[in-house]
């Protein structure tokens, strides 16, 4: 049995006193402490992991600035703070110990909008792609672009001075921040702007922290101003940590603190708010994707595309490619970065021209194209192909496909995975390609593989080395090779931090500055914060303060990682393998990964957070001497003794009683999740959260009692069938409110649906499809079966939608082919989300066993529900590998599309239809909105596909208690603003389990495209 894990890391009492004191003068956030919350917040997008003592979510500058006045008390000033935003960041910027203050879960609000001055003013929280969706309908968008722009909070890009794909234009970050508005410790407010140098001197002379912080920025900036335009770049990429090169203007008339705090890394104040200078959208976009034969065929012709007067030059290699043909993503680019005809793509660039004069942009586009075709005609420079992208859809999902290079770059096979710590070298342009030979031949003596991609136009490279952390030679490999790559860049006049900030790297600083200028950046720390109390061991240590800086090969996750033996590592692979990269924060309402995060805006419910804990789970198991694996192998086949019922319900009481066991928080995460498998396909890394939360149930409840509703979701398939003999009554029973409250308040399901009445099979008494045995099949010639269609029941359609399944044979029989209904047999999926692994399993063996018999018949079986089709190709193969054998469950759509393939596409007429995809069809099968698409097509009927999230139903999910509030709020997210918008009797939805929803919310449901199909034909 597994044992109870209480090994969390104690609370610290001072912590705990300065958190009861905020409450205690009214702070509105939120705090964390407990141990899941803390490790969530333990890692970021890099190879590092520090635990803090707790988090903080504040909801207003008022709560930053409460936090940071109760932080100035004598009795706390041992303690330190760390700002974080999104997290993405991957050189351990937001990672510390002490408190960190997470500025994302609610502080997320744009405040103002100037369109006339061209600004916006926002709080920190607040997601870059998140502020373009709301800035479109004014021309406007927030110009610095970065790969993670989905997830990345505004106060995180201005905190590390963000920037990437068309900087050479639009610059960075800190080129767009107008002011800014900052809380000192202690609590003063810090609001910065650019001003004339008189107005700061004027405040300088102000005996505040203001004012001592205004006196000592203007005097050594003024003082080494030689030194600094000396030493700093001259690079697009300036960074520097606290950006003294651009504190004054060039003419030394004007004066802006925004430029200190731009790239600070949260170790000078706390960023609440910002004004953004705003940038009219171009008119006219276009790209051009060229291919070539070699990367570094595309490195050296990347000169020419920037002479173009090209916006921007990206570059993607050949790994970053073929990794991104394995995913889901390279659907929706693929006819636009089609392969060379017998020639092998090596190397893409991907070059963009952007403006308000059409005009002009077609005659720079033509002028590159004409120079493009005289290179392939000549055979030179490598170039093997191009294609053109003008409409702005395509252009967005080349950039999707660019931004989840890095991601992607995870998922690479074995033990060693590209991972960030030189990945952001930035060099002179007309440098990058020979910089770039002499950075593979470093890499290559090491025998290391890699992928690279990058802003050739600004010189910057994305580089991540496969190592592997959990090995210790390796680790101490990646200090030698940063070591290594600092010297080699700047042997080119370059710059190891040229994007992602410094984090841990700022150890290399004093080596970059010199002794001279450091001083000057601890000098301007020790001005803001005297006792190193704001991330410390980061940019610098304050004057007067010897602490030590985070080392670069400080502490890892393949630290903890490697304690869990090799063989459990790589069995949860879905759990240990997640490299931080944060898709699934991902803000978008219409994105189906991850409805449970979205909602609860709580980092433990999303998969990057459920990962984190599984695997702490399984270190803390390792570290009581057991073995998960030997674990799940001894499982009780059948019934549970008399003995393990004593003590579950003994570990149960006490666990009721408060008794500390880490495994209830992992337990609270994955009771989140909606077992949507989005993350499967969505996550780069293919993050299964459903498959290995299904092991950790089963493992959970070796110890604990399950609640009555795991027993009564993982059963339906066995009652179901029987209830449907007697629809009605049954039915007359769930509709009283007696019974009703009785299952929610002891049972802990609301709103159980009604069986259909009359059921299936009363409604096909009689039917010629009802008639047939599978005996009776068997002894059927191939040509009489040649005409069958096999269709696969589910016990949600056949006894909850029976309507729908009779639709089906209905509309099978009207496009000539003959019905069977086969007989039904369980699939198991219910069983297998709540961890009923072995009942899955051998539910899974005997249906398989059945399928398998009837897939000999030769005839197409098509089963009507989704997510139960899908668990045939996936759960059945994950459970059984080999034994499953070879079956093939075709969904609605994929049969009429091969039946229809024929029939051509008739003219379109009438009035739209509307569809709703399920969420778990539509991320494992994308292209099956393509299909029903061209399936009303070809009944000159238009059908439109709506982008939405989740519908928060997902199986049983909402329907359990504990779940309600939040389901019903992930369908307000995306699917009720689409169903007000739209006329119900259009839209269609392809899962049961949405139009279940859509029934139970808006009073009213909606149809299966199927059932729409069936008036056309």
């Amino acid at each position: 049995m597994i044992p109870q894990i209480s090994q969390a890391p104690g609370l610290v009492q001072l912590v705990l006193t300065f958190l009861n004191t905020l409450e205690q003068q009214g702070f509105t956030g939120d705090t964390a402490t407990s141990y899941a919350d803390r490790l969530t917040v333990s890692t970021d997008n890099s190879i590092y992991q520090q635990l803090p003592d707790a988090v903080i979510f504040p909801r207003s500058t008022a709560d930053v600035a409460l936090i940071a006045r109760v932080a100035g008390e004598t009795r706390f000033e041992s303690l330190v703070f760390t700002p974080r935003g999104g997290g993405t960041g991957t050189n351990g910027q937001s990672l510390n110990q002490g408190i960190v203050v997470d500025m994302s879960r609610y502080m997320n609000r744009i405040l103002e909008i100037n369109p006339e001055q061209g600004w916006v003013r926002v709080e920190a929280g607040v997601i870059k792609d998140q502020l373009n969706a709301w800035l479109k309908p004014y021309g406007f968008f927030f110009s610095p672009e970065l790969s993670t722009s989905n997830r990345a909070t505004l106060g995180g890009m201005i905190n590390t001075d963000a920037s990437g794909q068309g900087s050479l234009v639009y610059g960075k970050t800190s080129d767009h921040v107008l002011a800014l508005r900052a809380v000192l410790l202690g609590g003063e407010i810090l609001d910065t702007r650019a001003m004339p140098v008189a107005l700061a001197e004027q405040l300088a002379q102000e005996q505040t922290p203001e004012g001592r912080i205004y006196a000592t920025v203007l005097e050594r900036c003024r003082e080494q101003r030689a030194l600094i335009v000396e030493k700093f770049p001259a690079l697009n990429r300036f960074l520097t940590g606290y950006d003294l090169r651009h504190v004054l203007s060039d003419d030394l008339q004007t004066f802006d603190l925004t430029r200190i705090l731009c790239g600070a890394e949260g170790t000078l104040a706390f960023i609440s708010e910002a004004r953004l200078d705003i940038t009219p959208i171009p008119k006219a976009r276009q790209l051009v994707n060229i291919k070539y034969n070699s990367f570094d065929a595309a490195l050296r012709n990347a000169p020419l595309l920037v002479e173009a007067q090209a916006l921007s030059v990206e570059t993607v290699d050949s790994k970053v490619l073929n990794l991104a043909r394995e995913d889901i993503v390279w659907h929706s680019v693929r006819e636009l970065i089609a392969d060379v005809p017998d020639q092998e793509m090596l190397g893409l660039n991907i070059v963009e021209f952007a403006g308000n004069d059409v005009a002009l942009i077609d005659s720079q586009v033509n002028a590159l194209c004409a120079r493009l075709d005289a290179l392939m005609a000549q055979q030179e420079a490598g170039v093997i192909g191009y294609q053109l992208c003008e409409d702005l859809a395509g252009i967005e999902r080349i950039y999707a496909m660019r931004k989840k290079a890095v991601g992607l770059l995870g998922n690479a096979k074995g033990r060693a995975k590209p991972i960030p710590f030189v990945e952001d070298t930035a060099v002179p342009p007309q440098h990058l390609a020979d910089y770039i030979s002499d950075f593979r031949a470093l890499l290559d003596s090491h025998g290391l593989s890699y992928g690279m991609f990058g802003h050739v136009d600004a010189g910057v490279l994305h580089v991540r080395p496969a190592l592997d952390m959990c090995d210790p030679q390796q680790e101490m490999l990646m200090k030698q090779i940063s070591d290594e790559v600092v010297a080699l860049t700047a042997r080119y006049g370059g710059l190891l931090w040229g994007e992602h900030g410094k984090g841990y790297r700022a150890q290399y600083s004093p080596a970059f500055f010199g002794d001279t200028l450091y001083n000057e950046l601890r000098r301007i720390k020790a001005a803001f914060d005297p006792l190193n109390r704001l991330n410390p061991g980061k940019i610098c240590t304050p004057i007067g303060v010897d602490d030590p800086m985070m080392p670069v090969d400080g502490v890892k996750r393949g630290t903890f990682d490697r304690q869990i033996p090799v063989a459990v590592r790589s069995d949860w692979r879905g759990a240990m393998e997640c490299n931080g990269n944060g898709l699934c924060f991902n803000f978008d309402v219409r994105s189906p990964m991850c409805p449970s995060m979205k909602i609860t805006a709580n980092r433990i419910h999303s998969p990057k957070g459920r990962a984190t804990l599984t695997r702490e789970w399984l270190r803390l198991l390792v570290e009581k001497g057991v073995d998960p694996l030997e674990l799940e192998q001894h499982l009780p086949t059948r019934s549970v003794s008399l003995r393990a019922l004593i003590s579950r319900t003994r570990n149960s009481w006490y666990a009721s009683k408060g008794e500390y066991d880490f495994s209830h928080e992992v337990k609270e995460a994955m009771s989140g999740c909606l077992a949507c498998k989005a993350c499967s396909t969505q996550c780069p890394i293919k993050i299964d959260v459903p498959g290995f939360r299904s092991r950790f149930l089963q493992l959970y409840h070796t110890r604990y009692l399950r609640p009555v509703s795991d027993h009564l979701v993982a059963g339906v398939e066995t009652y179901a069938p029987l209830m449907a003999k007697a629809p009605k009554a049954f039915n007359f029973f769930l509709r009283q409110p007696w019974l009703r409250e009785l299952s929610r308040q002891h049972i802990g399901m609301v709103d159980l649906p009604l069986l259909s009445s009359p059921s299936l099979k009363q409604q096909l008494s009689g039917h010629p499809a009802c008639a047939m045995t599978l005996e009776q099949l068997e002894a059927e010639s191939a040509e009489k079966r040649a005409n069958r269609v096999l269709i696969v029941q589910d016990p949600f359609t056949s006894y909850y939608e029976a309507q729908l399944v009779n639709d089906f044979v209905r509309l099978v029989e009207k496009l000539g082919y003959q019905p069977v209904l086969l007989p039904f047999s369980p699939n198991g999926k219910a069983q297998h989300v709540k961890g009923f692994l072995q009942r899955f399993a051998r539910t899974a063996e005997k249906t398989a066993d059945f399928l398998r018999r009837v897939a000999r018949l030769g005839a197409p079986m098509v089963g009507v529900d989704p997510a139960t089709v899908l668990c045939y190709r996936d759960e059945y193969q994950q459970t059984l590998g080999d034994k499953r054998g070879e079956f093939s469950v075709l969904m609605v759509q994929e049969w009429l599309s091969e039946v229809l393939a024929p029939r051509a596409v008739q003219p379109q007429t009438g009035e739209s239809w509307y569809l709703f995809a399920h969420c778990t069809e539509v991320t494992a099968l994308p292209a099956s909105p393509n299909q029903w698409q061209g399936i009303f097509a070809r009944f000159g009927a238009t059908l439109e596909n709506v982008s939405v999230g989740c519908c928060g139903m997902a199986g049983t999910y909402g329907h359990e208690t504990k779940n309600l509030e939040n389901s019903l709020g992930i369908y307000a997210l995306s699917w009720h603003p689409q169903m007000q918008r739209l006329p119900r009797q259009r839209c269609l939805a392809t899962g049961y389990s949405c139009r279940s929803q859509v029934k139970r919310i808006e009073g009213n449901g909606v149809r299966h495209p199927l059932q729409a199909l069936l008036e056309m034909v």
